[in-house]
């Protein structure tokens, strides 16, 4: 195992060690995004010709009873310093958002992007509250908020445990020298996507990158016994057959539409939401179940580590 993998392992261990605890049972709803992205609305925001989809999404899942785990990046802190210009931008999405925040059901963890939430003055002076226009007076937006590295969620029936975390553990120019790739983003690669260039430090556009993160996060899932829920890497990612339980939700900025991981009923899914065309011809937004439903009982403890290492 090189450099990466022993930081790979000592930071999971870390995010392990300090991460919240939930338990989930057959009543339990969650939906998991990951890399929204959301932006300023500039040609650079690759969030914005998917809002209107997550903007749907989201509004189904408030409605039938869901909790929604942003797992990082969420709102893109690296390329715009100004929060207010991203939530002036996707006012609509932060008012579904603080639906959710008012019912106990959002939590928000941070990822490399908006390591910024990680300082509790900033999301204080940033997101508890915002200057609404409407009302012409400051308004509550998430008051009390606190972003985390990680949580783990304990399934009720078997006690096995899935640890979610954004999943940029251990990238080196992502985590340890995160504020390099910022820099460099902000001032360069920004204005680079609007002419179709993209960062080569980020996995999602480069296939090694992405490789060697999954491969670090397996050999920790097999040596810990934990599953893992993540993002970063923009790929999604569902276990086949005796395939390790490495669970990656995709990301919202695809061009076609936006991936996440659902869990209900006590199962696990892979879903899809996008533009469809109904037989009518008319587009509607709906969503599709890519991989599963599979039992979480499925994952039960001390089976990983008969499984081989793929």
């Amino acid at each position: 195992m090189g450099w990466c993998g022993l930081k790979t392992n000592k930071r999971l261990d870390e995010a392990y060690s300090g991460a919240q605890t939930m338990m989930v049972d057959e009543d339990t709803k969650l939906i998991f995004f990951s890399d929204v992205h959301r932006g300023d609305n500039s040609m650079s925001d690759e969030f914005a010709h998917n809002q209107n989809i997550y903007f749907h999404a989201l509004s189904k899942y408030l409605e039938e009873g869901y909790t929604y785990v942003e797992l990082g990046d969420g709102d893109e802190l690296w390329e715009h310093a100004k929060f207010k210009d991203i939530r002036g931008a996707h006012s609509d999405v932060f008012c579904l958002l603080r639906e959710f925040y008012q019912r106990g059901r959002f939590h928000m963890l941070f990822g490399n992007h908006n390591m910024a939430v990680r300082n509790r003055r900033f999301v204080e002076k940033n997101m508890y509250r915002f200057y609404d226009e409407y009302l012409d007076k400051q308004s509550e937006l998430f008051p009390g908020l606190v972003a985390v590295e990680a949580i783990r969620f304990v399934y009720r029936k078997t006690g096995q445990e899935f640890l979610a975390v954004h999943g940029h553990q251990g990238d080196l120019f992502n985590d340890q020298l995160w504020w390099i790739s910022m820099f460099s983003l902000r001032n360069f690669w920004r204005y680079m996507h609007t002419i179709g260039l993209h960062n080569p430090a980020s996995p999602a556009k480069n296939r090694v990158k992405r490789h060697k993160i999954e491969v670090n996060f397996s050999r920790w899932i097999r040596d810990k016994d934990i599953a893992i829920l993540c993002g970063h890497t923009h790929r999604p990612k569902f276990p086949k057959g005796k395939e390790l339980p490495y669970f990656n939700t995709g990301c919202c900025i695809h061009p076609r539409g936006i991936n996440g991981i659902e869990i209900r009923d006590g199962q696990i899914m892979l879903i899809d939401w996008r533009i469809r065309p109904q037989e009518d011809g008319q587009l509607v937004i709906s969503k599709k179940v890519i991989r599963g439903p599979v039992p979480l009982e499925r994952y039960t403890r001390n089976k990983t580590k008969r499984k081989g290492f793929r």
